[in-house]
């Protein structure tokens, strides 16, 4: 059987790139695979290795991509994380510049159509042929209902839906995606399933997911590598893989460390509040699209809220209404801690009080800076470190490092951890000022099983104590810790 891709004692010519052993990778035509592992295991640098981009000692990756022709891996082996942006270069401003900023939108804001016919004609010949396969992409994905939307008005699933095609057009032998069903709603990720599966029928076209939770990997796929403590195991069927797992321990927080969350001292200065937050009447319409319309809400002093809603809901926008980042927030009749929005308060008092992640900020922190600095910037609500905090403050900082299991992470660079570990360093970050108003958007992206049981269990030790106030979104029902008691649901206009 055709080898495609084969790695035999790979070792990195950088030494701060190596494996803990020597690779051994071998892939054969007809085989889909998932690489899976836990946040930090290497799955990434593995990647990095099958797709040529740290060269290796002796011998190099051996390649056999036919029936295409092309020379070039980077021609043949395509690799995509979903981040789901919305901007290119300027991607990182995102966070200061919401998508819900409509006033970005103006002649030069790019539709979906148009970027995809740029990339299609960057990509190969327009022929018949090839504009045969875009058809049959557009029809497969189901795409042409918004291809006149502008991509910053894109939910997750369409993004995917546009990344996908773009690199599809380029028609690669090796498709690798990074988890890509984080931060879609169930009926989404049900429908990238079936895609998916569907692309896997394809002729010439191998799909390697990369991927931190097993619950996740759909039924097409047909052979598992796992990779722990930066080792690549042997290439498993996924039914043996499956039949292999053990479940997670129902307890990763330490009592210890439980009752030092729990007894951590009141804050001077806080709000001794009765609503937190109350919206009265709040609609927010961009253009001739509604995503809010005569929201009535009260989140009263220690209620924990789920928040939850289909991709394109409005839920981010709900939450950037409450954090004053969103630029109709001061239009809106919004009450936070019981003060009228507009009363005086300025966006900085107010965040003072709120601990916020999101897939929008991790987005926007590529800070090439140790992670202690990354947690200490929480304490003053800066996208980067620019006053420097004192010893007592460093000392808080390093606690939640240890709280969340990454203590280990202080002086590491941000940019050279894993996505899953970077998320726990931003997880710290929301509760190193101890909130009294948590706000948590999809905290568990990219987590593992292991790591996501931790940090539940950390919200719930959190949320036991007086003033403590939680507004969580998850798309899995499964993600959500045991002391959420209320829920609110957005329905898509």
């Amino acid at each position: 059987m055709q080898r495609i891709i084969s790695i035999e004692k790979g070792v990195t010519r950088m030494p701060e790139w190596r494996m803990a052993e020597p690779v051994d990778f071998e892939t054969l035509d007809g085989e889909h695979l998932a690489i899976v592992g836990p946040n930090g295991a290497g799955k990434s640098m593995l990647v990095d290795i099958i797709t040529g981009r740290h060269p290796l000692l002796m011998h190099d990756p051996e390649y056999n991509f036919a029936p295409s022709t092309r020379p070039l891996v980077s021609d043949n082996i395509k690799y995509i994380t979903f981040r789901d942006t919305y901007g290119g270069d300027n991607d990182r401003t995102y966070y200061l510049q919401q998508r819900w900023n409509q006033q970005e939108i103006d002649a030069e804001t790019p539709t979906a159509g148009k970027i995809l016919e740029e990339t299609f004609a960057m990509t190969g010949e327009d022929n018949g042929q090839r504009r045969a396969w875009q058809k049959h992409i557009y029809k497969l994905f189901q795409m042409e209902h918004f291809l006149d939307k502008y991509v910053i008005m894109l939910s997750s699933g369409e993004l995917r839906k546009l990344k996908l095609a773009e690199t599809l057009f380029a028609s690669p032998r090796v498709l690798v995606l990074d988890n890509p069903f984080i931060g879609l709603d169930s009926d989404t990720r049900q429908q990238l399933r079936t895609l998916l599966d569907e692309l896997s029928h394809e002729a010439a076209l191998q799909v390697i997911l990369v991927m931190s939770k097993p619950d996740d990997i759909p039924d097409f796929i047909t052979h598992i590598v796992e990779v722990k403590d930066m080792k690549v195991g042997r290439k498993m069927t996924r039914n043996d893989y499956l039949a292999s797992l053990r479940p997670v321990p129902e307890r990763m927080l330490s009592e210890s460390k439980e009752q030092a969350i729990v007894n951590l001292p009141d804050k001077d200065g806080d709000y001794d509040a009765h609503e937190v937050v109350r919206m009265r009447d709040v609609s927010i319409v961009y253009g001739e699209r509604t995503i809010l319309k005569n929201l009535n809400w009260t989140v009263e002093n220690g209620d924990r809220w789920a928040l939850g809603g289909q991709n394109g809901a409005g839920k981010s926008t709900l939450l950037s209404l409450v954090c004053a980042d969103n630029p109709q927030a001061y239009a809106c009749d919004i009450t936070l801690f019981d003060q009228p929005r507009g009363s005086g308060e300025t966006i900085w008092q107010i965040k003072r009080h709120i601990g916020y992640v999101s897939p929008e900020m991790h987005r926007s922190y590529h800070r090439d800076m140790p992670c202690l600095r990354i947690v200490a910037s929480g304490l003053k609500d800066t996208v980067g470190l620019y006053v420097r905090p004192d010893d007592g403050e460093y000392d808080q900082c390093r606690f939640w490092m240890d709280i969340f299991g990454i203590g280990h992470l202080a002086d590491r660079s941000f940019m050279k951890i894993s996505s899953g570990e970077q998320r726990l360093v931003l997880l710290a970050r929301a509760f190193v000022k101890d909130p009294q108003l948590l706000i948590l958007d999809e905290p568990l992206h990219g987590l593992d099983s292991t790591n996501s049981q931790l940090v539940r269990e950390v919200i719930n030790a959190f949320c036991r104590r007086r003033n403590k106030t939680l507004i969580m979104v998850s798309h899995y029902q499964e993600e959500l810790p045991t002391c959420i008691t209320k829920s609110i649901y957005l329905q898509r206009s």
